[in-house]
């Protein structure tokens, strides 16, 4: 039967339920914690209010949540998997190196005809945390996060992309993206992966429920992608009802089968701590679908079956390994 791997394990792909396929539990910077800490940041304090908040995810339904934290935004492994053991609620983990423009220095060294020669360490690290297991633990990545921004495709984006690919290719689980819809880079991160290799139909461009250019939405899905309608609730970038609109309105040109619904909320940010977000984005919680998008969309006209299309079976084939 086809697979998934959880902070707790390995779990059927029938078993996973309503998702949420782009969350983060914690997203730390460790350096920042040591040399300017974040008084807002307790390691307990965190965990407990994780805990309770995945809790009441369960009670609304939600039986996974995909953590998109990799390296580069403060993945503590060992942290999670104590929330996880603590929770109803399936976790899943993914791998990958988040990066908006460079790298750091070690990788300028170390690989494929650099200064200290030899296989690339990025590949070497997504392959293991997707094979063996993350950071000497057994807990397994179940998905790939790479990202373009502002600054496009730098030669160190490249890399990353390029080392997702080759492990995708080698272990089968998909790609999620970060990308940036107002350049509509979304089409040259696809472009980028599927030359390497990538299924089309492995590959989530994420955050493009920031869009209302249904034209070009529409073109990401009508190349074999999904899109990731992923951050309801962040109504500094763009309100709700407008997120709402635009699914609605793909729905109804028949795409409910090339969407994904998500928050990209977080328990704790260092970037935009709790305050803030209570006070700047009271609704950027992972609680929002639920409460208050699931209405909305079924007032816009979505009905039920598309609704759990979104929620449940297109993460489900997304996340899926093996036959």
């Amino acid at each position: 039967m086809p697979s998934v791997q959880t902070y707790r394990g390995t779990v059927s792909s029938a078993d996973l339920g309503v998702t949420l396929i782009h969350e983060h539990i914690f997203v730390r910077n460790p350096e920042l914690e040591r040399n300017l800490p974040d008084g807002e940041w307790s390691a307990s304090e965190c965990a407990e209010a994780a805990v309770r908040g995945l809790a009441e995810l369960y009670d609304l339904g939600v039986r996974t949540v995909v953590d998109l934290t990799v390296p580069g935004l403060g993945r503590d492994v060992a942290l999670v998997a104590a929330v996880a053991e603590r929770v109803p609620v399936n976790l899943v983990a993914a791998t990958g190196w988040y990066t908006p423009d460079v790298l750091p220095t070690f990788f300028q060294f170390h690989g494929p005809g650099r200064p200290i020669d030899g296989p690339d360490k990025l590949v070497e690290l997504f392959v293991r945390d997707i094979t063996t297991g993350i950071a000497g633990t057994r807990v397994r990545a179940g998905m790939l996060k790479v990202m373009t921004d502002v600054a496009g495709i730098t030669p160190d984006v490249a890399r990353v992309m390029s080392a997702a690919a080759v492990a995708q290719q080698e272990t089968g689980v998909p790609i999620t993206t970060h990308s940036h819809p107002a350049s509509r880079n979304g089409l040259l991160q696809q472009a980028f992966l599927t030359e390497r290799g990538v299924a089309a139909g492995r590959l989530v461009i994420g955050h493009s429920g920031d869009s209302e250019d249904l034209e070009y939405l529409r073109e990401l899905m009508d190349n074999g992608s999904t899109i990731g309608m992923d951050r309801f609730g962040m109504e500094h970038v763009l309100s709700d009802e407008r997120r709402v609109r635009t699914v609605a309105a793909l729905v109804e040109l028949g795409y409910a089968d090339r969407m994904v619904l998500s928050h990209d909320a977080a328990f704790y940010s260092h970037v935009t701590p709790p305050s803030w977000r209570a006070r700047s984005a009271p609704r950027w919680r992972m609680d929002t679908i639920s409460r208050r998008i699931m209405p909305m969309l079924r007032g816009a006209g979505v009905g039920p079956d598309a609704i759990e299309q979104m929620l449940v079976r297109n993460p489900r084939r997304l996340l899926e390994v093996g036959q």
